[in-house]
């Protein structure tokens, strides 16, 4: 049995998988890959990499030590968690079951794609899901924002901030009425584009154009300099069933020190309800809730 499953191999898992085995604690990794979303890189022609704040270093020091302890990994998906007596049980999609005494959740999120032609081939390539992580090198640049929520016209605002121009294509109008709604409403370099659907996206060697449509039909053709799909993002949480408790997103409710609300508990990254898609942000949860975790453990040790 191990001391402690880590479910998730993003910049917070890892991060937690490394404190622990310095930690000399008995730790299994559980995750279909290493280095979740920040093995996927936004590729413009103007982006270099010393231009984003990403904290790959950390990210990729943590995946290489993890590749070489294969004792301490195992990828693959998990199914389901199920605690009883104090003690839970892990099952893969492989069929797989692994045991311990305490668990860390970072299992990061899902980002809900437009399905239309165009956005996979595109994806990463002129077209990506995190405006956050980009919104500063968009200076006088143009951009384009597809999505309904807060977080689409969080998006635009931030890329308003420093881009010449901003398009949010939403097909709905709910947010309008929120004080940022009003501000964009207002703002001479955005243009939001009401119950618009899009339909296509077209390019060359990077994505170019956003096609789409509205209530009465017209086509409209966007031409932009980056393309972010900003839908809602889904916590990956479906395997904990009613384990622990979420907010109304259905993310983990964390206290501040990665503790959720079931003894033995504790989570980190996006799947949490704190700040999401930022590498640093995740690294440091990761390392606060492997802390955590052994503090949980050492009596047990």
């Amino acid at each position: 049995m191990n001391d402690l499953i880590i479910i998730g191999g993003g910049p917070a898992g890892l991060t937690a998988a490394i404190y622990a085995i310095r930690k000399r604690v008995n730790v299994m990794l559980i995750s279909k890959d290493l280095g979740g979303k920040t093995n996927y890189r936004l590729s413009l022609p103007w982006i270099e990499d010393y231009q984003v704040i990403r904290g790959l270093e950390f990210v990729s020091k943590f995946r290489n030590e993890l590749e070489y302890l294969e004792y301490a990994r195992d990828l693959d998906s998990v199914e389901t968690v199920v605690r009883k007596d104090n003690i839970f049980t892990v099952t893969t999609k492989s069929g797989k079951e692994y045991k311990s005494r305490a668990l860390i959740v970072a299992s990061g999120t899902r980002q809900l794609r437009i399905n239309v032609p165009g956005e996979k081939e595109y994806t990463m390539r002129g077209l990506c899901y995190s405006a956050l992580s980009y919104a500063p090198l968009f200076i006088d640049k143009k951009a384009v924002v597809i999505g309904n929520d807060e977080l689409a016209f969080r998006s635009t605002g931030e890329l308003a901030t420093v881009a010449k121009h901003v398009t949010l294509i939403t097909d709905g109008d709910g947010q309008q009425n929120s004080a940022l709604g009003r501000k964009l409403s207002s703002a001479k370099n955005v243009a939001i584009l009401e119950k618009t659907s899009v339909v296509e996206v077209v390019g060359d060697t990077y994505a170019r154009t956003v096609v789409c449509k509205d209530s009465a039909g017209a086509e409209h053709r966007i031409s932009a300099d980056g393309i972010f799909v900003e839908m809602a993002l889904t916590p990956n949480t479906q395997m904990l069933g009613d384990l622990v408790a979420l907010d109304e997103r259905g993310r983990i409710i964390v206290d501040n020190a990665n503790r959720t609300s079931a003894p033995g508990v504790f989570a980190a990254g996006d799947v949490t309800n704190t700040y999401a898609e930022q590498v640093l942000v995740a690294i440091g949860e990761g390392a606060k809730a492997a802390l955590s975790a052994y503090d949980f453990l050492l009596p047990m040790l």
